[in-house]
């Protein structure tokens, strides 16, 4: 006998062993010994109660399920850390809906004030406008704001010790740094002037006017440090700097791409540029701003960071925009003996199949 005749002949018995001899006309009601009853056809004992129960337990476990995800969604929106100083506010994520927010205390908790903001906490929001500071705020980084897109305002509780606003602006207490003008301030300037909407460069409503009421800044004259990140993308195109200014820090300026004149006062005089008095400029603090076409850096100038002018100029139909050239103060050998300069920190153009880095003019007068 083969192989294959004797498999088919291995499972035929076995099939025949286990074949149930039924009646056709009990198919659906045969009971095996030993096995409950078929249901088939026949009411399910206690049925209705058994929906009932069943219900009741779907209610009960969805309730749940919204209540621990509301709970969640709560904590993950304010994060908190205990700190030496006490408690920080380490991080806010928005859920969708909050375009206004306190910091004051931990979770509404009066007895857990809020005494530091951590950087980049609000990076990259989309929907707060504006930002409340309580009174035992003692320290901000000055990253905490850092590309929060539409936010118009950052207002201070007046008995804070330590930081103030000046409509809208953030300021240490003694108003000598800077910190952060709101990405979108010119949105609530432009609200309070009572324009109904953004006027671009192409419109005829666009004029000087406009500019001088919604994208031109004054410092105040007491400032001596533009914190880092200050005026990050903001849509200014003019903004006074007062000579007593003496550190610009980093990313201050970072694509602020529509800025296109500085000038620098003190007292009754005004010129173009940074201030005399200047000495230190960060890393990338005026990187993209293309739409600036005069820089002259002071004698008093002793540090410079890395790409601090990176891509402020441009070739367009063959012709050089943006800074074309740097003017420097002083002569070049005293400008790199006393002067620490950064990588990079002049601004490159497309030159042929090469970048070709903009001209220096040492020894320059201002104009």
């Amino acid at each position: 006998m083969s192989r294959k005749e004797k498999k088919k002949r291995d499972t035929t018995a076995v099939y025949n062993e286990i074949k149930l001899d039924i009646p056709q006309d009990e198919v659906w009601t045969y009971q095996v010994d030993g096995l409950k009853a078929p249901v088939i056809g026949k009411p399910v004992e206690n049925a209705f109660r058994k929906k009932i129960i069943v219900i009741i337990t779907l209610v009960i476990a969805i309730g749940l399920s919204i209540f621990f995800s509301v709970r969640a969604v709560h904590s993950e929106t304010y994060n908190y850390e205990e700190t030496e100083t006490g408690i920080q506010f380490s991080k806010f994520s928005n859920p969708g809906d909050i375009n206004e927010i306190t910091i004051d205390f931990a979770d509404n908790d009066s007895s857990k004030p809020i005494t530091s903001i951590r950087e980049y906490a609000f990076n990259c929001d989309d929907k707060l406008i504006t930002i409340n500071i309580g009174k035992d705020v003692e320290e901000i980084d000055g990253k905490s704001f850092y590309s929060v897109w539409n936010l118009r305002n950052i207002f201070v509780d007046k008995e804070n010790k330590y930081y103030c606003d000046v409509d809208g602006v953030l300021y240490d207490k003694e108003m000598t740094r800077v910190i952060c003008y709101p990405i979108d301030h010119d949105a609530y300037l432009r609200e309070k002037a009572g324009y109904e909407e953004e006027i671009w460069p192409d419109n005829e409503a666009y004029d000087d006017s406009y500019i001088e009421k919604i994208q031109t800044y004054r410092i105040p004259e007491s400032v001596t440090e533009i914190g880092e990140l200050a005026f990050n993308y903001a849509n200014l195109v003019k903004i006074y700097m007062p000579e007593g200014v003496k550190k610009i820090g980093t990313l201050a300026f970072f694509k602020s791409t529509s800025l296109a004149e500085i000038v620098s006062y003190g007292g009754s005089k005004e010129y173009k540029s940074l201030p005399d008095g200047l000495e230190y400029i960060g890393s990338d603090a005026f990187s993209y701003d293309q739409a600036l076409t005069y820089m002259y850096i002071p004698s008093s100038v002793n540090y410079i960071g890395h790409h601090a002018f990176w891509d402020c100029v441009y070739k367009q139909d063959g012709e050089i925009k943006g800074l074309s050239a740097m003017n420097v103060q002083s002569a070049e050998d005293s400008f790199k003996e006393k002067t620490e300069i950064g990588d990079q920190w002049l601004p490159k153009y497309d030159y042929k199949l090469l970048k070709k880095t903009i001209d220096v003019n040492y020894g320059a007068t201002r104009e």
